[in-house]
C-alpha cells in the first residue's frame, strides 16, 4: 500500500503514550481528569504544538488542536476520539483516533497542502465514563447535551467532577463558553479499534461504520422479605433474587428473539442485600444495558422487558422500581462520508466491510450537529477494555491512511 502518512512516527507516539498510566506489561489505567490523564493530554498537546496546530484546553477538559483553512470562517472538519481509559484498559481504545487524527493533519501540513476549511483534532474528555459513572462527557458538553447535576457526580473517593475539572485547570462555571455553535462543524471523523471480532473473522484490516447503536440504560430494584434460609418454607418466600434470575434469563431471550438482528442486552452489575449465605435476600438491584441500531425495535424490547418485570414481581409478591439511567438514540453515519471512504479504500486496494458499531463513541453525539463518519481498525480476538487489547501497527497505519484521504476530500483537496 502506497502511504502518505508516517507510520513509524504514529507507532512511536502510540507506544510513548502507553507508558503514561501503564499497568502490567501492556495495560493502561488513565482515568478521566486524573493526574495521569493530564500528563497524557499534555504529551499529546506537545505533539500537536510541534506539528504546527494551535492548541487549547476547553472547560470540559477537552484538548483541541486547530489549523485554519483558506476560508477561515467556514465550518471546520473535526477528527478525534479520546485517550482516557478504563481502570484495567488497553493501549489502543480511543487513542488511535486521537493520534491518527493528528498524524493525518501533520501529514497534510508537511506536504504543503492548505485546506479550504479549518481542521480541528479533538481529544475528548471522559468518553469512558468509569470515574464519574456517565461517559461521553466532553462530546456531550460541546454539543450542549449535559444533564443537570453532572458536575456534582462523585468518584469512589468522593471527588466531584467539578473539583476534578478545577484540578485539571478548567473552569466549570464557564462551561457555556466551551459549547460549540452547531454551524461551526461540518463533519466529524473518528477512527477506533473495532472492539469486536468481525474484522478479524473477515481478515480485513479496516471497516467502515454504517451507524452507532443506541444504548438504553436502566437500573431495576426488586424488594421482597428477608428471612432465615433454614426456617422459611419455600412456598412462603418472597425472594427478589429468584425473581431477578427469571427476569435476567427472560431479558437474554428477548434480545435474541429476532434472528439476525443486532440487538444486544447485558446485565453487568447485580447487588444482593444483605448478602449473607444463610439469609434470604431482601433487596436485589441490577443494571440493564439494551442496545440496538433500530430505535423502534429497541423501544419494543424495552416495553416487553418492563412487562416481564411487572409480571415476575406479581408472581413472586415483590415490589419493584425501574430507574431511568438514560442512553442515546441510534445514529447513522453520513452516506456521503461512507461513499468517500469506499472510493478511497478502493484506491488503496482495500475492501472494508460496512459494519454497525454496538459500542457508543463520541461520534454518536457529534452526529447530532454534523455529518459523521467512523473507521474501525481490526483488533485481536475482538478484545478491548483489557490489557490484552491489541491492534497491529500495520492495521492502524492502513486505517490512518484512509482517515487522511477521507479528510482531504472533506476539506476540498
Amino acid at each position: 500500500m502506497d502511504r502518505a502518512i508516517n507510520a513509524s512516527r504514529l507507532s512511536e507516539r502510540l507506544h510513548a503514550l502507553s507508558r503514561i498510566g501503564k499497568i502490567e506489561e501492556t495495560g493502561v489505567n488513565r482515568l478521566a481528569l486524573s493526574a495521569t490523564y493530564k500528563e497524557g493530554m499534555d504529551l499529546v498537546r506537545s505533539w500537536m504544538d510541534d506539528a504546527g496546530l494551535a492548541t487549547r484546553y476547553d472547560n470540559f477538559g477537552n484538548l483541541i488542536g486547530r489549523i485554519e483553512g483558506k476560508k477561515k470562517d467556514a465550518p471546520a472538519v473535526m477528527l478525534g476520539s479520546h485517550i482516557d481509559s478504563q481502570p484495567y484498559g488497553g493501549r489502543f481504545d480511543g487513542t488511535i483516533g486521537v493520534l491518527g487524527g493528528l498524524e493525518a493533519v501533520q501529514t497534510m501540513i508537511e506536504n504543503g497542502i492548505e485546506p479550504d476549511v479549518p481542521i480541528e483534532v479533538m481529544s475528548f474528555c471522559d468518553e469512558e465514563g468509569h470515574r464519574f459513572g456517565v461517559g461521553l462527557f466532553g462530546s456531550r458538553g460541546i454539543t450542549g447535551q449535559l444533564d443537570p447535576g453532572e458536575l456534582e457526580r462523585t468518584d469512589k473517593d468522593g471527588i466531584t467532577r467539578r473539583e476534578a475539572l478545577i484540578e485539571f485547570g478548567a473552569d466549570p462555571d464557564q462551561l457555556e463558553a466551551s459549547v460549540y455553535d452547531p454551524s461551526a462543524i461540518s463533519a466529524y471523523l473518528e477512527m477506533h479499534i473495532e472492539q469486536g471480532p468481525n474484522l478479524e473473522a473477515l481478515d480485513q484490516p479496516v471497516g467502515i461504520v454504517s451507524g452507532i447503536a443506541g444504548p438504553r440504560w436502566m437500573t431495576v430494584e426488586l424488594t421482597g422479605i428477608s428471612g432465615h434460609a433454614g426456617t422459611v418454607p419455600m412456598e412462603k418466600r418472597q425472594d427478589p433474587l429468584v425473581g431477578a434470575s427469571y427476569i435476567i434469563a427472560a431479558f437474554n431471550g428477548l434480545v435474541q428473539s429476532e434472528a439476525g438482528a443486532p440487538s444486544v442486552g447485558t446485565v453487568g452489575s447485580l447487588d444482593v442485600f444483605p448478602g449473607g449465605r444463610s439469609i434470604i435476600p431482601e433487596r436485589v438491584t441490577f443494571t440493564i444495558d439494551l442496545r440496538d441500531s433500530d430505535l423502534n425495535r429497541r423501544d419494543t424490547y424495552e416495553a416487553a422487558l418492563e412487562n416481564i418485570i411487572d409480571k415476575t414481581a406479581f408472581e413472586y409478591s415483590l415490589e419493584y422500581t425501574i430507574y431511568d439511567d438514560g442512553g442515546t438514540t441510534p445514529k447513522d453515519a453520513s452516506e456521503n462520508i461512507i461513499s468517500i471512504m469506499k472510493d478511497e479504500s478502493r484506491s488503496l486496494g482495500l475492501e472494508p466491510p460496512v459494519l454497525m458499531s454496538g459500542a457508543f463513541h463520541d461520534a454518536s453525539n457529534m452526529a447530532d450537529i454534523c455529518d459523521m463518519g467512523m473507521i474501525f481498525v481490526r483488533c485481536k480476538d475482538g478484545i478491548s477494555h483489557n490489557p490484552a487489547e491489541y491492534a497491529s501497527d500495520e492495521d492502524i497505519a492502513a486505517g490512518t491512511e484512509l482517515l487522511y484521504r477521507t479528510m482531504l476530500k472533506l476539506v476540498g483537496k
